[in-house]
């Protein structure tokens, strides 16, 4: 109560900025309020509408009370219970609304997926696994931009860089970091046995522009032609750009891009992401840090999911639930039920 007490008041506070006509002048600063207002709206309606279901229920309780009939007083418990799911509903919403989706919260993401143990069969369930992030983002209607990517010679991902952006993408993408392991009979295995790999995902925020600056003196920037498959050369021209942090040593380099500024700015978007969740790691004092707890080594054994195409099954071992239906998962993006167990749960 004590927190949205405080986010009523913020919000009260952002609408009667709003109204001053000074700040039309400052078209950065008004975006910037309305934004943070509009975040702040969603939460405030949706503890309006669970104050109107308490009340109903309260009420009803009362009127419950006075019946006398028995007819009447089963309608009413009807309502009630109806009363009481709408309120669970509720909670749960505005718990999501508080703890991911809140003003606080990144307006990007930075995912990152690596072919772990497995070697081409790895590659391809990564490919498949950036695939269903991507229908995932179009069914929500968020940007996906491809920062950097690897293939391998089968047409798999050694490694896939990209941003999402987006109402709700970081509450809802934010558990999807850590080790996923397929079970699966693969195309080349003419004996039908079932094999076992890993991709590892990480999932990092995107710093804004106010939260983190990087002295331009600390970067070396190199350029270098973009490579294809079995590294042959896609494109001649020096396009491909090559970011080194000089005082941490981490390197980025992005070829997605057929000019060298795009490729610039993507290079740049990974390392301000890796910095960034590098200094949380120092401030919050951690012994392994974001990416690293989250990528891990990449060994079968260190999962969060397991992805078991023979028995049709999806399992997330955080929350000990399963799912059925991973075609229909993996290739239409179909992770909201997934998305919401792990928000309600984690």
């Amino acid at each position: 109560m004590q927190d949205l007490n405080k986010i009523r008041e913020e919000y009260n506070q952002l609408t009667e900025e709003l109204m001053n006509p000074e700040l039309i002048s400052d078209w950065e600063k008004f975006q910037e309020v309305s934004k943070k207002r509009a975040a702040f709206e969603k939460i405030v309606k949706k503890a309006e509408e669970l104050e109107n279901i308490r009340a109903r229920i309260e009420e009803n309780k009362q009127i419950l009370s006075s019946y006398e009939e028995p007819e009447l007083s089963s309608l009413a418990e009807q309502e009630l219970t109806s009363l009481k799911d709408a309120e669970t509903k509720l909670e749960k919403e505005l718990d999501v609304l508080l703890s991911g989706d809140s003003p606080a919260s990144p307006s990007a993401l930075i995912m990152e997926i690596r072919a772990g143990t497995g070697g081409d069969e790895a590659a391809l369930f990564a490919a498949e696994l950036l695939l269903m992030y991507r229908r995932f983002a179009e069914k929500n209607r968020w940007k996906l931009v491809l920062l950097s990517s690897h293939e391998s010679e089968l047409g798999g991902l050694k490694e896939a860089i990209f941003e999402v952006a987006g109402d709700g993408a970081f509450a809802k993408l934010r558990h999807e970091g850590g080790v996923h392991r397929v079970q699966r009979i693969p195309e080349t295995e003419k004996q039908g046995r079932i094999h076992t790999s890993t991709v590892s995902v990480a999932v990092l925020p995107k710093p804004k522009k106010e939260e983190f600056h990087i002295n331009p003196a600390d970067i070396k920037i190199e350029t270098t032609t973009s490579s294809g498959p079995g590294g042959q050369n896609v494109n001649k021209r020096q396009t491909a750009a090559r970011l080194i942090h000089i005082p941490s040593g981490i390197m980025i380099v992005s070829d997605v891009e057929r000019n060298l500024q795009g490729n610039k700015e993507h290079a740049m978007a990974i390392l301000q992401a890796r910095l960034l969740a590098q200094e949380q790691q120092k401030q919050q004092q951690e012994i392994s840090g974001q990416r690293k707890a989250q990528i891990g080594t990449a060994e079968r054994s260190e999962k969060i999911r397991t992805y078991n195409f023979p028995q049709d099954r999806i399992t997330d071992h955080r929350v000990k639930e399963s799912w059925h239906g991973i075609e229909r998962i993996m290739k239409e993006g179909d992770l909201d039920e997934i998305a919401e167990t792990l928000q309600e749960q984690l």
